[in-house]
């Protein structure tokens, strides 16, 4: 791709975001600008992580857990899934500030990308042998905290090489990534949903290869002798508090993000059981249901993704491409509370990944633009703002068990992502910084 011109007496490109030439000793770490290898790069690492994430949610643990146990099933996925929460609450603000400090010949965010993908990828190899919900809990915490660590310095390098014009179409291929990704994973695990611990291995191995393929592909510059303030414990746990009154935009962004994330997966995270229970399908033919409804959502949400990532950037606005997200979202959850069968969730699939897609690159582009420091905290803040999609996805399998055993059943996890949708979309029309 072609950069910007830059100042030949600063090495800064105009938007003052990327420098062309590496740090000299003492000054602040900085990354170069993004070759022609990197948008293709963060769609492959994006697809693996997402394609991960998608097939072992959607598929794999509740297939696991359903064998374990098909009566306490809905239970044991929540206190999996729960107790996982726990622990990855704060591992991406947490990852995000270690790789802004981080002082290696390999750069800052390489490192634990690197780190997290082959303590997760090791870790999922051994996964699928255990048949103790102890054992299966603690592997699966160990592993959503290093997928953690390696997705956190990943969405940083958006920020870090790309200036503020060109992030749209950055954050689209990453969009893109995480579309393509959820539905191959899902491809992939239903096509291994029989059997559990090869499904775990495929993509143990792929994490740990594509993300070592990235870091050899797309280096960073060191930051062995970059400038680093003394490290403080108080200050370090009192970054994680952005103050909404000197930042609001960045508040009411991570507001946004949390109620739309939390609406879209308490129906996603059940979305195996919806099948069997709701729809009344078995499981064999559930698994086969769960890749036809990501199939049909595929090309769609595809294409709502690209448009929406390069027209917003072309007309330099985001927060009409969340208003008409909501509005597909909303009308998508409402198919299968209308049509309770497989055809309403084949619809639901379709609208909704319209929604989900207009809304994953803009929204990734939105996020760049509230941080309230773009250099050396970038990782931090963004960490901080991935809390508000890791904290209700963490959260929605125990919501949706609760809803489904004392608040009406499935149709409620339908209702409640439609107005969870609406609540995100009323959050973000206070965000004054971004159009």
């Amino acid at each position: 791709m072609t950069m910007p011109p830059t100042d030949p007496a600063t090495g800064i490109a105009p938007t003052g975001t990327i420098t062309t030439v590496p740090p000299g000793s003492g000054e602040p770490a900085a990354s170069p600008p993004a070759n022609r290898l990197l948008l293709p790069s963060l769609l492959a690492s994006s697809l693996t992580l997402f394609a991960t994430y998608g097939g072992l949610i959607a598929i794999l643990l509740p297939t696991q857990i359903a064998l374990l146990d098909e009566r306490n099933k809905v239970a044991n996925l929540a206190v999996v899934t729960t107790v996982s929460f726990v622990f990855t609450l704060f591992a991406q603000p947490i990852a995000g500030p270690l790789s802004d400090r981080t002082r290696s010949r390999y750069g800052r965010r390489i490192p634990w990308m690197v780190l997290g993908a082959l303590v997760g990828g090791v870790l999922l190899l051994g996964l699928g042998s255990l048949t103790d919900l102890f054992w299966i809990t603690v592997f699966w915490v160990v592993i959503q905290v290093a997928l953690n660590f390696l997705q956190a310095p990943l969405t940083t390098i958006t920020a870090d090489r790309f200036p503020r014009s060109q992030r749209g179409g950055a954050s689209a291929m990453i969009g893109l990534g995480t579309q393509l990704g959820m539905t191959v994973g899902v491809m992939l695990a239903g096509a291994l949903g029989s059997r559990v611990g090869i499904g775990y291995a495929v993509f143990g191995v792929a994490v740990i290869v594509v993300t070592v393929l990235f870091a050899l592909l797309n280096r960073d510059w060191s930051s062995k002798d970059a400038a680093v303030e003394p490290f403080r414990w108080g200050a370090f746990f009192r970054g994680f508090w952005i103050d909404p009154r000197r930042h609001p935009d960045f508040a009411w962004a991570f507001a946004a993000r949390f109620l739309l994330i939390l609406g879209y997966f308490v129906v996603s995270a059940y979305q195996l059981y919806i099948l069997t229970d709701y729809i009344g399908l078995s499981l064999s033919d559930a698994q086969g249901a769960v890749v036809t409804l990501t199939l049909v959502a595929f090309v769609p949400t595809l294409i709502a993704i690209a448009l929406s990532g390069w027209w917003s950037d072309r007309v330099g606005r985001r927060k009409p491409f969340i208003y008409v997200a909501t509005v597909f979202m909303v009308i998508g959850l409402a198919m299968p509370l209308l049509m309770p069968n497989l055809t309403g969730m084949i619809l639901m699939s379709v609208i909704n990944g319209i929604g989900f897609g207009l809304y994953m690159s803009v929204d990734a582009a939105l996020m760049t633009e509230v941080l309230p420091s773009e250099g050396t905290s970038a990782g931090k803040d963004l960490g901080i703002l991935n809390v508000a999609t890791n904290i209700p996805q963490a959260l929605s399998p125990s919501i949706a068990a609760l809803i489904i055993g004392t608040f009406g059943g499935y149709p409620v996890l339908f209702v409640f992502g439609i107005v969870f949708a609406i609540l995100a979309a009323i959050a973000t029309a206070p965000i004054r910084s971004v159009k």
